[in-house]
């Protein structure tokens, strides 16, 4: 057992939850940023201002730019998962196959079977990175065998366990708006402060419709929540970094003073049924978009495309001004002044003291 362990460490595999749970789940995200929501928001603004390089058709098979970023989502997601378990080079490259075959097989919950293949398959391979004097076949051949090979066992009922769940929860708030409202938004919300990836649970599950609305509102309330209610501690620079940012830089304060995350949860419990009860705000862009937030303003732009998805659909006829009234007070207006309300009152009462917000 202990030659076992130490080949391990020699190897860099390291079984913790922050590993998979915090650095694998992050990078998923990033991966599916840098693909399917980036290729989203070319093509919007190729649609929008009529670029034409954004939208023209590439290639015999009808690919637009947006089209090829969303058919390379499985291969993005799974590098990124690999960089951040630290695979070595030949590892990295073999992952490409390996998350296409598990994205397309896991159907449309993909990207959590990319995320439990993609660290299966990396971490074998990384067993035998190096082992051998022909490397170059052994390693990639090892870690696309196994990696297919295992998606092709359990890709797709993750996927459609994954799809199952994330369809309940967009049932569920279509019937239970105001209690599920409050229910998606707080946990959301939450999700997207902790070290923990909001946006990459959001796209697993494929929330979009209502409850995608309702995640965009609790991570609204925490992002422009804590800014807005820091702002006397951190100025413009926290205001900035918190808003457009993340949440997440007020982890190390939550940690040693648990309550001055009361304000931020409070909020996203009343803008939740909010947005799913009074303005109907939907997600129906990509899922990843939900938990997101106002970070780089993606959760906006978001439900902007999701508009124009719904119009062009013919479910929608045009964008009111109701719709963007809601957008506005949900995801900017009422997490500003609720947030910064109740935090006054926590301080009035002591449970927020000066500093307590201060980002390092």
């Amino acid at each position: 057992m202990s030659k076992f362990k130490a080949f391990l460490k020699r190897k860099n595999i390291v079984f913790s939850a922050k590993r998979y749970g915090v650095d694998a789940l992050g990078a998923m995200a990033q991966g599916l940023f840098c693909s399917l929501l980036i290729g989203t928001i070319l093509n919007t603004i190729g649609t929008q201002f009529n670029v034409g390089f954004l939208t023209a058709t590439l290639g015999e098979t009808g690919y637009t730019i947006g089209g090829l970023c969303s058919a390379m989502v499985g291969p993005a997601m799974a590098v990124a998962i690999g960089y951040a378990l630290q695979a070595p080079n030949l590892v990295l490259f073999s992952l490409i196959p390996v998350g296409f075959a598990t994205n397309a097989l896991g159907g449309a919950g993909g990207p959590l079977a990319v995320l439990f293949v993609a660290i299966i398959a990396a971490e074998f391979g990384k067993m035998v990175a190096g082992e051998t004097k022909v490397d170059i076949l052994v390693t990639p051949i090892v870690t696309i065998l196994i990696g297919i090979g295992t998606a092709a066992l359990i890709a797709k009922p993750i996927g459609t366990a994954a799809s199952a769940v994330g369809q309940l929860i967009m049932w569920a708030t279509e019937l239970h708006p105001f209690l599920m409202g409050i229910i998606v938004s707080v946990i959301v919300g939450i999700a997207l402060t902790l070290p923990i990836s909001s946006a990459a649970i959001c796209a697993a599950l494929g929330l979009t419709g209502l409850a995608g609305g309702a995640a965009v509102a609790g991570c609204c309330a925490n992002m422009v929540g804590f800014a807005v209610m820091s702002f006397r501690e951190n100025r413009w620079g926290g205001l900035v970094a918190q808003g457009i940012g993340t949440s997440m830089l007020q982890m190390g304060n939550i940690v040693k003073n648990p309550k001055i995350w009361i304000p931020a949860i409070v909020t996203s419990a009343i803008t939740g049924p909010i947005a799913t009860c009074i303005f109907k705000l939907e997600m129906n862009g990509a899922a990843v978009s939900s938990g997101m937030g106002t970070c780089g303003l993606v959760g906006q732009i978001g439900v902007y495309t999701g508009w124009l998805n719904d119009i062009a659909a013919g479910v929608k006829d045009s964008i009111t001004a109701m719709d963007w009234i809601g957008l506005v007070l949900v995801c900017f207006v009422l997490p500003g002044v609720i947030c910064w309300a109740l935090g006054l009152v926590c301080r009035k009462i002591g449970w927020i003291k000066e500093g307590d917000l201060k980002l390092d």
